[in-house]
């Protein structure tokens, strides 16, 4: 049992990354400092308060927002046709058909839901925006029926893409004193 509630525990860490990597690594904080610099992330994910863009033109961030607001949604309804579609075709980070495969077993297997506050556009350009979000998770393996609690900071990248935001990669801190995991 302690196996099962271990791996669903990790399987739940490596599926908050989803649409970041499908791979688990660490990064050291010189590289961490190097991906800040080159405005992967545009901001510091462990400060207080993400302060808003203040360029971003009305329409895009309805829109951005939106995107944001259906990625959730779809990653929360389990429904892998239309979380797909909140993808970008070419990612930055992961592989499109990987990602699907990957979401398809993890949405087999767990029961998620997400919840989000202080949603806000921390970073726009025209072609590349990142929103922060303050995320709480809330996970049941169906398997062996533990539950997992989970909170965390998440920067999700969208680029434009056919005239539409789409996700082109994650970056979540997980706040370890607000996590649990319990049958």
């Amino acid at each position: 049992m302690l196996k099962k509630s271990f791996l669903a525990v990790l399987i739940l860490f490596v599926f908050t990354l989803t649409a970041c990597s499908n791979k688990e690594e660490k990064i050291s904080d010189d590289d961490r400092e190097k991906v800040i610099e080159d405005g992967t992330v545009g901001f510091e994910m462990m400060g207080g308060n993400v302060e808003k863009a203040e360029n971003v033109p009305a329409a895009d961030e309805k829109a951005i927002l939106a995107s944001f607001e259906e990625y959730i949604a779809a990653l929360n309804a389990e429904e892998i046709d239309r979380y797909m579609k909140t993808i970008s075709k070419n990612p930055k980070g992961f592989k499109y058909d990987e990602e699907k495969t990957y979401a398809t077993e993890v949405f087999d297997q767990f029961d998620i839901k997400r919840d989000v506050e202080n949603v806000t556009i921390a970073k726009y350009e025209p072609e590349e925006a990142q929103v922060f979000a303050n995320m709480k998770m809330h996970s049941l393996q169906l398997e062996t029926n533990v539950e997992h609690e989970s909170a965390g900071r998440q920067v999700t990248v969208f680029v434009k893409e056919d005239d539409d935001w789409k996700v082109t990669s994650v970056f979540y801190i997980g706040d370890d004193s607000q996590s649990s995991t319990g049958n």
